[in-house]
């Protein structure tokens, strides 16, 4: 049996370990406790904002979540979007570590961070009292601060002009792709398409049966032929998640063997 005093230092070299596993694990995993600005920044004026174009949906940045129990949804199929707010910035303390869409976090880049907006997304963001603009790639989730709209990066809030405040009241509006964008830049589209296969079969008649039902649903179909086995699909998607969205509902019916295969455009 152990004796009294070894177990009361037993007890406290444990209560000493699971303090240190517990304690700021932000603080732990960023090496800061207080967000900061570069202590020497590089020339920033010639960044160039960034020409909103086709990106598929990250599979990890997008699902619903929790902070500080509460529950947050990803506005997956938003097609307008404008509102005017707070904006606040971040810097030092998460440069080099992954954002929630699973990339790297640069503040030097023309980014964003949004609680709601699918990632990636791009936004034009106004800063209302000096009426300077700037467009950003909302990759990340955040700002989790009451009456804040969107956290931007710190070249971003280095071409607003809103460093030194901290904050600041902007208008937001989310851009949609635009094809005559795309084809002046130098980068190029994405080619990937997404399908949901249904399932395969020999026959056709069946098969066929299926097809004129899903089409009827007002659902775009595609039959592949290969090894002689018919195969029946939705789709193309342009994204993951708008694929997530049918082969839930797929599953749901009478498909429960249901995928989604990921192939290149022609």
């Amino acid at each position: 049996m152990l004796s009294k005093p070894f177990r009361l230092s037993l007890l406290l070299i444990i209560g000493l370990v699971l303090s240190a596993c517990s304690s700021a694990p932000n603080q732990q995993r960023y090496g800061m406790h207080q967000d900061q600005a570069p202590n020497s920044a590089p020339e920033l004026a010639h960044l160039e904002n960034p020409i909103p174009r086709f990106e598929p949906y990250s599979r990890q940045g997008n699902r619903d979540y929790q902070v500080r129990g509460k529950s947050y949804q990803v506005w997956r199929d938003i097609q307008d979007y404008e509102v005017e707010g707070e904006a606040s910035w971040y810097g030092k303390k998460f440069h080099g570590h992954l954002t929630s869409n699973g990339e790297i976090y640069d503040m030097y880049s023309m980014s964003a961070a949004h609680k709601n907006l699918p990632l990636p997304s791009y936004v034009e963001v106004s800063n209302l009292s000096n009426g300077k603009t700037v467009i950003v790639r909302v990759n990340d989730r955040g700002p989790f601060h009451q009456q804040r709209v969107i956290d931007l990066s710190y070249a971003a809030a280095y071409k607003l002009d809103m460093l030194k405040s901290g904050t600041a009241k902007v208008k937001i509006k989310l851009l949609r792709f635009d094809p005559q964008a795309q084809a002046n830049s130098s980068v190029e589209p994405s080619t990937e398409q997404y399908f949901v296969q249904l399932f395969a079969s020999k026959n056709q008649q069946v098969l066929a049966q299926h097809q004129s039902q899903l089409e009827a649903q007002g659902l775009t179909t595609q039959v592949v032929s290969e090894n002689g086995w018919q195969k029946l699909r939705l789709g193309p998607y342009r994204d993951v998640l708008s694929a997530e969205k049918y082969l839930a509902s797929m599953r749901n019916g009478h498909y429960k063997d249901a995928y989604i295969i990921n192939l290149k455009a022609n």
